[in-house]
């Protein structure tokens, strides 16, 4: 095991770290908010219908999510509102008294059986169907085990138990490898009788005990067993179970009794619920999973449940007047512009006149960039990991010196509106428009929804502002003061937005640290011996994001093909000259890094509060929530509604990049060429009209994510982009670094590129990240290869390629 690097301060940054705090205090003390140190959930307890005089010795188990209650006499089924138990029969007809227990895999319920009370020998499917539990595929385990469990993660389930030798052995299957059998997995390095077995968050644990206690063993991919801080208790066999994306839910019995805990995964922290601890000497005769929470029977003969809430954090009148506040001004914004030039032509709606200060475009690349993705997933992204996909900001620097030097003065000098008329000059106009319709199809499939729906989910879930009305205010709001205000309207509501939402940002991390005061020096050697600032992963495994896939994915995503993204190349189209365009892109790479700092010093200070204060998460909310649930249950009153604003900021900053640009795309690139008889006033016009519609797009999109479990919105975000933004970027890369590529060649290309990533992606070959690097690779490669069995270019290529014989 590898010593970890604690980390010492030296006296400057610890005069930093004074200085942080001693603003944050003075602040809170204007404020008035200190942070709460109670539970942040609830219990609800009480009693259900007791179970039927014939089920003695009954054990208790989920199936399709009901309650199941089974006997050598007999199998019944809890009531919906549970106040009665329902008789059920098996089939094929028999007796259920060789059922131990059941877990849920792949979408399945698998039944753990076997011959007698202490051995388990098969697995088998079983589903409900009305009044009859339904029994079907059969999977024979490789050896008896006594005091056998299993789990699942995910489609793979886990057995383990006491074989015929004495000894301790684990199993596993993957139920989606078709034809696929039991492997044999080393088992955690202790002795003692097997409790529990469950898989949550990537980990799996086994809770193993003996006479003086239980010990939480973890199994990951990346780290094989290691123990776990210890419950300092004893464990009730049946009551592990999962309860969110992060937590793991027990009851465990004590000197004082039995309660309920909770064991984060995230932060390896144990919290006691508010819950009536029940007598030592009472344990329950069967245990089982229901809804957030556990049911037992009861010594007593009755059958008793106890289930965690969550709780809603409403903003007061402070919270709501500065946001009111922030959207009058960005509303305010776009009526500026829209007074002050109501005859926009094409150029002033789609590039601001070309008159964009070099700073000001640098300063919306960088908001552009730093959508709710950063405020709110990239958090949860350091919070639950590290920091190793901030190597993406820090490799993609060194790319966007490359691009301010050679790409954007090219396109610059092009005079475009338009990044894809650059595929007309070079190739011909089917390309442009192919690569400018997957271009809007990308953005508005894995940006404009994502970040349209993160913070309006985040936001509901905590403040109980319904997510419905979260998406209305930021994509109302959005569309108004674009569609108003045009370019700059946009560019200047960036400038704002950035401000509000790194005040923000730097005010969260200085609160945790003056909250967490005297014991922050020793919670950050914890997260230092946890590796929660890993920086630098140099391995060669491609399902992982290493510096190497960063390297690679930087590479074909800003080197060769930073053309492809109109979001982004808009703003250095819309500068004064080539020479200004040029130096935006170095005031964005100027500020990459330090913000990067900031939003992954975010989720490392969060690990580092929830660590000290695990009873102030909700369990029952996802990861990326939790950024946001600290800024609704920890912030002063004020200060909550600032941050808010600023995730709104975050968001609005993007939404209305990639509307304003989608919309130029459907007018330069589809009106303009579809038209019958097209006109510069008719051009603006469309352009209105499709930012309403664009906007209203997003808007229901977001609206279909929101009836999903997703895990991760960030990792869903650089998935859907590899897949549908990598086969058109190579097309930019074969214009300006070839002079062989033509257009047939790219069009196979481009197909080609397209369906061999989805290939991979059903597959599941490699770690997301690379998708987008792979589609662009083989876009070159095809398009590259295909355009030699077609004549060479007979047009013209001075100035579309970077070689000094096409230079203007």
């Amino acid at each position: 095991m590898p010593i970890p690097a604690v980390a010492h301060a030296s006296p400057l940054s610890r005069r930093l770290l004074r200085g942080l705090r001693l603003f944050t205090a003075a602040a809170l003390l204007v404020l008035g908010g200190t942070a709460a140190a109670d539970n942040l959930t609830s219990v609800a307890s009480g009693t259900l219908a007791p179970l039927p005089a014939e089920a003695a010795q009954p054990r208790l188990l989920v199936v399709d999510g009901r309650d199941l209650a089974l006997s050598a006499d007999g199998a019944w089924a809890l009531a919906g509102d549970g106040k009665a138990w329902q008789p059920l029969a098996l089939a094929p007809a028999g007796t259920g008294a060789d059922i131990r227990m059941a877990v849920n895999a792949g979408g399945q319920t698998w039944l753990l059986r076997g011959g007698d009370s202490n051995s388990s020998d098969r697995l088998q499917s079983a589903r409900l169907q009305g009044n009859t539990l339904s029994l079907g595929r059969t999977l024979a385990l490789p050896a008896t085990l006594r005091q056998a469990q299993v789990a699942a993660l995910g489609d793979v389930l886990y057995v383990a138990g006491t074989g015929a030798d004495g000894s301790m052995h684990l199993y596993r299957h993957a139920l989606a490898v078709e034809g696929g059998g039991w492997q044999a997995q080393p088992a955690w390095p202790a002795a003692g009788r097997l409790v529990a077995l469950q898989g949550q968050k990537g980990g799996l644990y086994a809770a193993v005990g003996d006479a003086t206690g239980d010990a939480l063993w973890r199994w990951t991919a990346d780290n094989g067993w290691q123990e776990a801080p210890a419950p300092a208790g004893h464990i009730l066999p049946g009551s592990l179970r999962t309860l969110g994306q992060a937590h793991l839910l027990m009851l465990v019995r004590d000197a004082n009794g039995i309660g309920l805990r909770t064991f984060h995964t995230i932060t390896s922290a144990w919290a006691t619920l508010d819950a009536p601890a029940m007598p030592a000497d009472a344990a329950p005769l069967a245990i089982a999973a229901r809804g957030n929470g556990l049911a037992w029977a009861g010594a007593d003969g009755g059958m008793h449940y106890a289930e965690v809430q969550g709780g809603k954090h409403l903003l007061g009148w402070l919270d709501w007047s500065v946001i009111v506040i922030y959207l009058a001004g960005m509303i305010g914004i776009g009526v500026y512009f829209y007074l002050k030039d109501q005859t926009a032509s094409e150029s002033e709606f789609f590039v601001g006149g070309r008159s964009i200060p070099f700073w000001a475009a640098g300063i919306s690349l960088y908001a552009t960039n730093t959508s709710s993705i950063s405020f709110i997933a990239i958090p949860a992204k350091a919070y639950e990991t590290n920091w190793q996909y901030l190597t993406n900001n820090l490799v993609a620097v060194l790319g966007l010196m490359f691009v301010a030097v050679w790409i954007v003065p090219l396109l610059r000098r092009l005079d475009l509106m338009s990044v894809f008329s650059y595929l007309e000059t070079r190739f011909h106009p089917a390309i442009r428009m192919l690569a400018s319709a997957l271009a809007i199809a990308m953005q508005v499939g894995s940006r404009l929804s994502v970040i349209l729906f993160l913070p309006a989910l985040a936001i509901a879930t905590i403040t109980g502002i319904d997510v419905v009305w979260s998406i209305l205010i930021m994509g109302v709001f959005t569309i108004i003061y674009t569609v108003m205000g045009g370019m700059r309207a946009v560019v200047w509501t960036d400038f704002v937005q950035v401000f509000v939402k790194m005040g923000g940002a730097i005010f969260a991390i200085g609160f945790i640290v003056w909250t967490l005061g005297a014991d922050f020096d020793g919670i950050r050697e914890a997260a230092m011996a946890e590796h929660k600032t890993k920086l630098l992963d140099f391995s060669f495994d491609l399902t992982k994001a290493t510096v190497w896939g960063f390297i690679f994915l930087v590479v074909f995503d800003v080197v060769l093909t930073f053309p492809k993204d109109q979001v982004l190349m808009q703003r250095t189209l819309a500068t004064k000259s080539d020479k200004e365009a040029g130096r935006s892109i170095w005031i964005f790479a100027a500020i990459m890094i330090p913000g990067g700092f900031i939003f992954y010093s975010i989720g490392t200070a969060l690990w580092m509060y929830y660590k000290h204060n695990p009873g102030r998460l909700d369990p029952l909310l996802p990861i990326d929530a939790t950024f946001p649930l600290f800024i609704a249950a920890e912030l002063p009153p004020g200060v909550t509604g600032l941050i808010i604003a600023g995730i709104f900021a975050a968001a609005m900053s993007t939404l209305s990049s990639i509307i304003n640009s989608v919309a130029t795309l459907l007018s330069v690139d589809f009106y303009d060429k579809l038209a019958k008889n097209p006109t510069e006033r008719g051009s603006v016009r469309f352009a209105e009209i499709m930012t309403v519609v664009v906007g209203l797009a997003g808007m229901g999109l977001a609206l279909v994510l929101s009836r999903y479990d997703i895990h991760s919105l960030f990792d869903v975000s650089i998935e859907l982009a590899g897949l549908l933004g990598g086969g058109f970027a190579g097309a930019y890369t074969l214009g300006m670094f070839t002079r062989r590529a033509n257009s047939p060649g790219v069009a196979i290309g481009i197909a080609g590129s397209i369906a061999l990533t989805l290939l991979a992606w059903s597959l599941d070959l490699v770690h997301p990240y690379f998708y987008l690097g792979i589609s662009i690779l083989l876009c070159i490669v095809i398009g590259y290869l295909a355009s030699l069995c077609f004549p060479a270019p007979a047009r013209s290529l001075k100035g579309l390629t970077i070689y000094r014989q096409d230079a203007t």
